[in-house]
């Protein structure tokens, strides 16, 4: 592992600009050393930009703007068919030819459909995929939103619906007391350096809040600071092994509608995740280590409950760190992941494990 440092950031909510806590402002991202690079930038700075930098974008958010190709890609979308049953969002972002870019995402996400339909019987028709290759849409900001109200859309009791990322996560200033860290955490999409991030109150919005009764969704983040990207109201603490409550000070409602949302994040919220080549045979493929630990945690155990996917995830990360396997990467992080459970209710982690 290398030993530099991360840098604590946050981020303008309109220019998406991080801004390190010490006052420099991060403009790009190091592969070789998997950080943030700091130019000399205050902080006040920043934050006086933050008043008037939404202009800079502003003809790309008019509907008007998107090409026919991006106009035909968003119909197709809107127009899957809502299996009932079960169905699943697939995001994979490599960031393609960014100094950011990921080596791991597209295989994740590859890795993570074969999972569903053997493990879990996912009709190879009911999963869809926004990814940076030629045979799917690409995971821009309004293909994933579209994609997004699409695996909720008359969702119904008996339905278990499945929404995986693997890509990059940030995190904002909270600007509505609704979180107790005062962090809004984010994902990033393609195109996010022009349309911006898509915060957890959004996805909370969009996904959390409409499951009706009987319907139970899962939620497989593989990114940094992706511990609460659900907003959702209980958390589950590993070290003392007990439900934690994550209500809002602001008292606004992170529930559903009857439904059950159950979300696991690569990392806590103020973590960085890891992508990595250590559990390739080959020792080359890279992979999102939460996206395999997951896989492996419910192939290995027929009978998996939650609690033993949560800790035979973990007890695998500590076994490669051992190892000396570098978890490193452009998914750097400064100490071990641990791996967080969320959700919108407490229930009995020894249940069986069911997608």
């Amino acid at each position: 592992m290398s030993s530099s440092t991360v840098t604590q950031s946050i981020c303008c909510p309109k220019c998406q600009e991080a801004v390190a806590v010490d006052g420099d402002v991060q403009i790009q991202s190091k592969p070789e050393s998997g950080k943030f690079v700091s130019v000399n930038k205050g902080l006040h700075v920043c934050i006086g930009n933050m008043l008037h930098r939404h202009t800079h974008s502003s003809s790309s958010t008019i509907p008007n703007s998107l090409s026919s190709h991006e106009t035909s890609t968003l119909d197709t979308i809107r127009n899957w068919e809502t299996i009932k049953g079960k169905r699943a969002l697939l995001c994979a972002v490599t960031y393609d030819k960014q100094k950011y870019q990921l080596k791991g995402t597209n295989y994740d996400v590859i890795k993570m459909r074969e999972f569903l339909m053997t493990r879990f019987m996912f009709p190879s028709t009911s999963i869809h995929i926004l990814a940076e290759m030629d045979s799917h849409p690409h995971p821009t900001k309004r293909n994933i939103q579209e994609a997004l109200r699409w695996l909720v859309k008359d969702n119904q009791h008996g339905d278990s619906l499945v929404f995986y990322f693997s890509g990059h996560g940030l995190r904002q200033p909270d600007f509505f007391d609704d979180e107790v860290d005062g962090f809004d955490e984010t994902i990033c999409p393609l195109d996010f350096r022009t349309e911006g991030m898509i915060i957890d109150n959004e996805i909370n919005d969009t996904i959390v809040r409409p499951l009706k009764k009987g319907v139970k969704l899962h939620a497989m983040i593989d990114a940094c600071h992706s511990g609460t990207i659900l907003d959702l109201p209980h958390v589950y603490s590993t070290k003392e092994h007990c439900w934690s409550v994550n209500k809002p000070p602001s008292g606004v409602y992170k529930g559903t509608n009857g439904g059950l949302a159950i979300s696991i994040s690569a990392c806590e919220d103020n973590q960085l995740a890891a992508d990595t080549s250590a559990f390739s045979e080959s020792g080359k493929q890279m992979e999102g280590a939460m996206t395999h630990t997951f896989r492996k945690a419910l192939l290995d155990n027929s009978k998996a409950t939650y609690a033993s996917v949560l800790n035979s995830m973990h007890d695998k990360i500590l076994a490669a760190k051992k190892n000396n396997f570098n978890l490193s990467g452009l998914f750097h992080r400064e100490r071990v992941q641990e791996p967080l459970l969320s959700s919108s209710e407490e229930f009995d982690l020894n249940e069986a494990f069911v997608l």
